[in-house]
């Protein structure tokens, strides 16, 4: 499932890093977690499935997207408003539909988080939003459960 941008095929070993700073919005104080002004863990979560989505942005079809499905991750050590956080993505396994990656984020000094992301590319994503907005025409029924 290669796109028209894609290098090569999508196969185990491939990375791609992003980094952001830790600005003031993006600690656990602006979260609600008063006095916690370090990057909250949220927004490690959100670097790492960006770094992911990131690398398979050249693999999807046209008209296709990938959609996050699993996220499982160790938050290691606190990053301060300033710092500089770096995160890397790396294929461990894919089945042309699902990927696993192996992530990690590191700010200046140290490792930060570590753990695993699974995502699923989807081939037609008009067709998969339009299938979730279907839920909101059922909205007052009663949950199943």
């Amino acid at each position: 499932m290669t796109g028209p941008l894609a290098p090569g095929p999508l196969v185990a070993g491939l990375t791609a890093e992003m980094e952001i700073t830790v600005t003031a919005d993006r600690t656990a104080d602006a979260m609600g977690n008063p006095g916690v002004h370090v990057f909250a863990t949220p927004w490690v979560v959100t670097l790492l499935e960006n770094v992911s989505s990131q690398l398979l942005r050249p693999y999807l079809p046209r008209g296709g997207g990938s959609v996050g499905t699993m996220v499982e991750m160790r938050h290691l050590a606190a990053t301060p408003v300033g710092m500089t956080v770096r995160a890397r993505a790396t294929v461990l396994e894919t089945d042309g539909k699902r990927v696993l990656f192996h992530v990690e984020a590191a700010d200046e000094v140290e490792k930060i988080a570590e753990g695993r992301h699974e995502r699923f590319i989807v081939a037609d994503l008009a067709r998969f939003l339009d299938r979730a907005m279907k839920k909101t025409a059922g909205a007052d029924r009663p949950a199943r459960g």
